[in-house]
């Protein structure tokens, strides 16, 4: 490809949806896609996330995944928010600040998310523009990369502007309010919408052929952004036409899921043997 070539290039949904040759994947898929384009915000995560209290909404309690606590009723917490708000404006692109200054704040509470920010702070805010349409903005806790003792400091001090500069130049379409703030306290953190209509593909119902089909889509992902980020050149030359780089990466994924297994044997012993409890979640 040439260089604008990889920059434009995305992978098409609805290509991925034509191009499958199972009719009952095709068919799920559809479904999901018809259900992904009927779903706003205001239809459906606004009644799941916001309650009313008298006139006033604000986000919906559902601990211990989204929680209030004491501090963010104070007139000090308003005052931080507003600051943090003001810094996370400024770094958005200039055509972005017309689109933001649209919404007014309204709640901020503590959110609870996966595995890879146990430990952060994260948050989830409400705004809302005319006639109460929701805008719901995630805050999340930016630290140093895993990779800084081995690649070097990035040449960003800002590590939520780090994250946000990296998701802009890796992905081909990146949530329109990336954006990045500090606190009172010095903790740095990004923004982007809570959801934004994402949807991950169903792989517990697919077949071999389809995890082939599926990994080939990350493959082609996965070499787009370093051709957007990287020297193509220099990428196609360091792996070479010999088989080397991609049975090396084979051969750390069956370890990498070898120790999964491992992991999960320990874990389930642990529950057996009451030294953790496990809780399940039918939600």
């Amino acid at each position: 490809m040439t260089v604008l070539e990889a920059w434009y290039s995305k992978r098409d949904f609805l290509k991925m949806i034509e191009e499958t040759d199972d009719p009952e994947l095709r068919e799920l898929r559809e479904k999901r896609v018809k259900k992904l384009q009927s779903r706003t915000a205001i239809d459906h995560d606004y009644p799941n996330l916001v309650e009313h209290d008298g006139d006033r909404p604000r986000i919906k309690d559902d601990p211990p995944y989204i929680f209030h606590i004491p501090e963010m009723a104070t007139e000090e917490w308003r005052q931080m928010c507003a600051e943090a708000l003001r810094s996370y404006r400024d770094s958005l692109p200039h055509d972005r600040h017309v689109l933001f200054d649209k919404y007014r704040y309204v709640d901020l509470a503590m959110k609870v998310v996966g595995v890879g920010s146990v430990g952060t702070v994260c948050l989830v805010a409400l705004f809302l523009a005319e006639d109460n349409d929701p805008l719901f903005l995630q805050i999340k806790q930016a630290n140093a990369s895993v990779l800084e003792p081995y690649a070097g400091k990035s040449e960003y001090e800002h590590h939520g502007q780090r994250v946000v500069v990296g998701q802009r130049l890796t992905q081909s379409a990146s949530d329109i309010f990336l954006g990045w703030t500090t606190g009172r306290f010095g903790r740095q953190f990004y923004l982007r919408q809570l959801r934004d209509m994402k949807f991950k593909p169903m792989i517990e119902i697919y077949k071999p052929k389809h995890m082939v089909e599926f990994a080939g889509c990350c493959g082609q992902a996965l070499a787009n952004a370093h051709a957007r980020s990287g020297d193509a050149a220099t990428l196609s030359g360091y792996l070479g036409n010999a088989n080397n780089f991609d049975e090396a990466v084979a051969d750390f994924a069956v370890a990498y899921a070898d120790q999964t297994e491992r992991d999960h044997a320990t874990l389930a012993d642990a529950v057996r043997s009451g030294k953790i409890e496990a809780v399940s979640d039918e939600r």
